[in-house]
Formats: C-alpha cells, sequence, structure tokens
C-alpha cells in the first residue's frame, strides 16, 4: 500500500497531538524495518509524511520506505481546505491517515482519521480564543461540518481512550461503534538525562521545594483558575509552599498571570517554555503534580510525572480515571475547597504518597508507543482489501 500520514503537528510544536504523530511515525519505522505485524506478516507499505516548514527538518526519515514531503498549509485553513487535497493526490495513495479531525472536506479517496477529544465541541465559548466573536463562531460552525464529515467519511477512526470513543458515540449516533478502534498513548522518557543536577536545574529556573507542579497549556477546560483558587486556600497555612506552572506563554496564561496579580496572590511561579531534558527534573523535584482538567481526551502530562516517581493529584474526569486508575488521587476540579484538600492530603500523608508512587510506575507500563504503532499499522492492513 502507499499510505500518507498527515505529520503536519509533528514534534514539539504539537504539543500532544505532535508526540501521538512523532512517534506513531517512528515506531512504524522501526516495525516497518522489521517486517512484522502483531499477525506475524509484512506491512510491505510504503509511506509518505506531510510536514510543514516549520518541522520539516526536525524528521529525518530512518527507512527508505518513508520520505518527508512539505506540504505548508497551516491548519484550519483555506489552503488546508483547497491546496492540501491537491498535493496528496500526486502521491495516488491507497490510504491516507489524518492524525487530527481537520480532514480536506475535497479529499476523496480512502482516508482513517484520529480523533483525540471533542474538546471544541463541550467548550464552545469565547473564552477559548483571542478572535473577534464573530469570526470565533464563523469558526466553530466549519469545525463541526469538518468533523461530521470527517467521521461519516472515514473509513476508520482511531481514538486514543474508552471515554473518546463513547464520546463519539454519544454526540454522533449514526456513527456504528465498530468504526471505531481505540490505540492508547503511551509514556516513556521525555529525552536522554539531562548532564546537569537536578539542584542545578532547579536553582536556574530560581525554584525552591517545596512545591507543586503543573505542565501543560493554559485554555480553560484545562481549568487552572480553579487550582490557583485553591492553591490561595492553601498557602494560608503553608506559607512556604510554591506552585510551578509550565507552558508556552499565550493569550490564557497571560489572562492567569494578570488573575494572580489582581488577586496579589503569592509563591506562583510562570516558567514559560522549558525544554524536555528539564521537565524530568522539575517532575521529580515536586511534591505532586496536579491536573486539574475538566475534560481530556487521555491526559499524558500526569503519566510523565509518574514515570519519574512524583505523585500526581487529579480531577476526577472520567477519561483520567481511565487512564490512571488507582495511581492517582483524585478531586472535584469544580471546587476549590476540595482541590486543596487533596493537594493537603498528599503534603501530609506519606503513606498515601509511597502508595502512589509504586502504582504510578506500574501503572505507566500499561501503555506502549510500540503497541500502539503496531495496532495502528493493522488497521491499515485490515483497510488494504476493503
Amino acid at each position: 500500500m502507499r499510505i500518507g500520514i498527515d505529520a503536519r503537528f509533528f514534534g514539539p510544536t504539537g504539543k500532544g497531538l505532535g508526540r501521538y504523530t512523532q512517534k506513531l511515525i517512528e515506531k512504524a519505522e522501526e516495525l516497518s524495518a522489521q517486517g512484522k505485524a502483531e499477525s506475524g506478516e509484512d506491512f510491505g507499505n510504503d509511506y509518505f509524511i506531510f510536514l510543514k516548514k516549520e518541522n520539516f527538518h526536525e524528521y529525518q526519515p530512518q527507512n527508505p520506505k518513508f520520505k518527508k514531503i512539505l506540504a505548508d498549509y497551516t491548519w484550519y485553513s483555506f489552503a488546508e481546505q483547497l491546496l492540501f487535497p491537491q498535493l496528496l493526490k500526486e502521491y495516488n495513495l491507497d490510504l491516507m491517515h489524518f492524525t487530527h479531525f481537520n480532514v480536506p472536506l475535497f479529499y476523496r479517496k480512502k482516508f482513517i482519521v484520529t480523533i483525540h477529544d471533542l474538546i471544541l465541541l463541550h467548550f464552545p465559548t469565547i473564552k477559548n480564543t483571542t478572535l473577534n466573536p464573530f469570526f470565533y463562531w464563523l469558526k466553530f460552525l466549519a469545525y463541526r461540518l469538518i468533523i461530521n464529515s470527517a467521521l461519516k467519511r472515514s473509513e476508520k477512526i482511531v481514538t486514543v481512550s474508552e471515554f473518546t470513543k463513547n464520546d463519539i458515540l454519544e454526540n454522533y449516533k449514526k456513527i456504528p461503534s465498530e468504526k471505531i478502534t481505540i490505540t492508547y498513548e503511551a509514556c516513556e522518557k521525555l529525552c536522554a538525562p539531562s548532564l546537569n543536577k537536578d539542584e542545578d536545574i532547579l536553582k536556574y529556573y530560581a525554584i525552591i521545594k517545596p512545591y507543586l507542579i503543573y505542565i501543560g497549556n493554559a485554555y480553560p477546560h484545562k481549568n487552572l483558575e480553579k487550582l490557583i483558587g485553591a492553591f490561595s486556600l492553601l498557602s494560608k497555612n503553608y506559607p512556604d509552599l510554591s506552585l510551578v506552572l509550565v507552558g508556552k506563554n499565550d493569550h490564557f496564561y497571560f489572562s492567569l498571570k494578570k488573575l494572580v496579580r489582581d488577586k496579589k496572590i503569592k509563591n506562583i511561579i510562570f516558567l514559560g517554555y522549558v525544554p524536555d531534558c528539564d521537565l524530568n527534573s522539575l517532575n521529580r523535584n515536586a511534591s505532586a503534580y496536579v491536573f486539574p482538567s475538566l475534560y481530556e481526551g487521555f491526559g499524558l502530562p500526569p503519566l510523565e510525572a509518574m514515570a519519574v516517581g512524583t505523585p500526581v493529584i487529579s480531577s476526577d474526569h472520567l477519561c483520567m480515571q481511565e487512564i490512571l486508575g488507582n495511581s492517582a488521587y483524585y478531586f472535584n476540579g469544580k471546587v476549590e475547597l476540595d482541590i486543596a484538600r487533596a493537594i493537603e492530603r498528599i503534603l501530609t500523608d506519606n503513606a498515601l504518597r509511597e502508595k502512589l508512587i509504586i502504582a504510578g510506575y506500574q501503572q505507566i507500563k500499561k501503555y506502549s508507543w510500540e503497541k500502539m504503532a503496531k495496532e495502528t499499522l493493522e488497521t491499515y492492513k485490515n483497510l488494504s482489501s476493503v
């Protein structure tokens, strides 16, 4: 088969979606070189990897069956809808894998699509954007049209959790359950061990223990306002405790900084973007990783914290309970006092901390990028005769 993969989100700039796309391609290269599927048969495919200019040089094929192609079309743009299909047509693909819902409406050949979540469907508020309200709602309507089209026309829908599968089935009644396959994401070392000692990294970022940590974006559904409110309640009894927030500076983080200034809340540290190699040290030395999100499709950052022995406190969102199981301590993310109580429990109950750390090490073993890639390549293979 001639298979295309939309890798325009490839790498760290694409955040969780970028990591998923990168690991899918890297592991597919390895499996293709081995020539093995779960059935033990040779995959025998040729792969065409479509990238944007900004990440074109980040991917260097390690397998002659993989060829990278420049597809410098901005996500959610008219060029994506009109020009990208023309480029794909040139390569006479037997199957195209769109790793996000933004499938061009005019692409008419066989494809599968990965749906990570339905966040835009559940959080369609003007708080989620810097756009003019008119253009935001126009964009939202376009999203509804495109995802409906992608779900309906795809040969197969790949999701990253049982929660997301059920969410699709609940909101799109005409999609048959058997059309959806689940391939869990995974957790592994973010990079090679840093040459710097943990204490040097903490000193570089001006962090003094004890501290709590959150790593990720600050979109409204991430619920960081509630976390900040809970920390404010907690800090009255724990004046030496800090809250470290790690994420690329954008409109949403700027809004949180203003909130902290206006309420004069102390000991909240905004680090902005931090390289992957430093994240291990920041996670490892934290008293706890706090994940207050109200909606997730998978939720990778808590697993990355567990991988370095950090206890995790999470909202009781159904997806997080599915992914984290008994390895996290849960709270009601909509109630600041409940978040504060959960944090205090972890700070004061050493037996619980140790239990969560041990459970976390076991939990991450359930997930594998290689298994995810194998299952995805099996999906390609199963569609070869359809």
